[in-house]
């Protein structure tokens, strides 16, 4: 299966790509996803290897922080069975799962966020899912192309 692109959100003081370069192997679950088309790109699309922009949301800027890597291809998120948990869903199981997550290994963090605006203004992202209105999926595809665009851009960050 050919290597595919992603773009995942994550609100920094939640878990920052920071917080994934610290953790244990640089390694996290990517977990606590609770949209159903979201849901789906992890269980059967999302594969080990795959790469993976790390974008910030709810944040100032906006934008793209860094990469990281698939290192657990789709498994059931165990965070919606957890009653004491923020993630936890009622209907969610060990028999029936509902929700899954993805692990992801820390690769590199860029000087700066390249920000939304800056996204929205280079040639070549116009048709990128999150510089779209209203695109709010926590979890998108990234075309290979728009991958190249972007990561030709943070070389020449300072």
């Amino acid at each position: 299966m050919a290597k595919r692109y992603w773009l995942f959100k994550s609100e920094p003081d939640c878990f920052s790509i920071d917080h994934l370069k610290a953790a244990d192997n640089s390694t996290a679950s990517w977990d606590g996803v609770r949209n159903y088309q979201a849901r789906n790109m992890l269980r059967d699309e999302i594969s080990v290897n795959d790469e993976v922009f790390f974008y910030y949301s709810s944040s100032d800027p906006l934008g793209i922080s860094g990469v990281c890597s698939v290192s657990k291809g789709g498994y059931p998120d165990h965070t919606g069975w957890d009653i004491n948990g923020q993630h936890y869903d009622p209907k969610a199981s060990p028999d029936n799962p509902i929700w899954y997550m993805v692990d992801v290994s820390f690769v590199k963090k860029f000087p700066r966020v390249i920000s939304l605006a800056e996204l929205k203004g280079m040639p070549g992202l116009e048709d990128m899912v999150v510089t779209q209105r209203g695109s709010r999926l926590s979890i998108q595809p990234v075309r290979p192309e728009e991958w190249e665009i972007i990561l030709q851009y943070a070389k020449k960050l300072k």
